[in-house]
């Protein structure tokens, strides 16, 4: 099934003491080139953040104002592309892999999104694929996107998740990258 990746790579890092996460390099590749590696057989990927140097093309934009949050930049990038699946990852997904993104898109099934949970089993709203209507119906319902919680947003879709693993696995502080 075709689908469109959304890499959202325009947070602050602030547990990171404002070092560009995005750019942070593990096994000698950078986070968000790990991603876009996971995300290569899109129809077409946008990352939202600021343009970087990546190992492949793909479009950019930033939400609108910039630092908007997550919800905000999800609504800047559903504004490219058309396919009807659109794979939601953040950044820092260091061990999400095309196997993963293709398990996401096929469990897709009957639902608004199914997506991964982590290694602990917290859902990861930002490591799904979702169905294009759906998401952009519940970004519209939440008016003004910015500074809204991911989890309220997409609180009335009918989601469903994977069994821990790895892949859902974010990097949110130094520690991580160790594990």
């Amino acid at each position: 099934m075709e689908f469109d990746a959304v890499v959202l790579a325009g947070g602050g890092s602030t547990r990171f003491g404002g070092v560009d996460k995005a750019m942070l390099v593990l096994d000698g590749v950078t986070l968000l080139d790990r991603v876009l590696t996971a995300t290569a057989d899109a129809a077409q990927t946008v990352v939202v953040g600021p343009v970087r140097t990546t190992y492949r093309g793909v479009d950019w934009t930033v939400e609108d104002p910039p630092a908007g949050g997550p919800v905000a930049g999800l609504a800047a990038g559903l504004q490219r592309g058309t396919a009807p699946v659109v794979v939601v990852v953040s950044c820092d997904l260091p061990w999400l892999t095309k196997d993963d993104v293709t398990a996401l898109v096929d469990g897709l099934g009957e639902y608004d999104g199914y997506g991964l949970r982590d290694a602990s089993g917290q859902e990861q709203r930002l490591a799904a694929a979702y169905r294009r209507t759906a998401l952009v119906d519940a970004i519209q319902r939440a008016g003004d996107p910015r500074d809204k919680s991911v989890r309220r947003t997409l609180a009335g879709l009918n989601l469903s998740w994977t069994d821990p693993t790895r892949a859902g696995d974010d990097v949110d502080t130094w520690a991580d990258l160790d594990d």
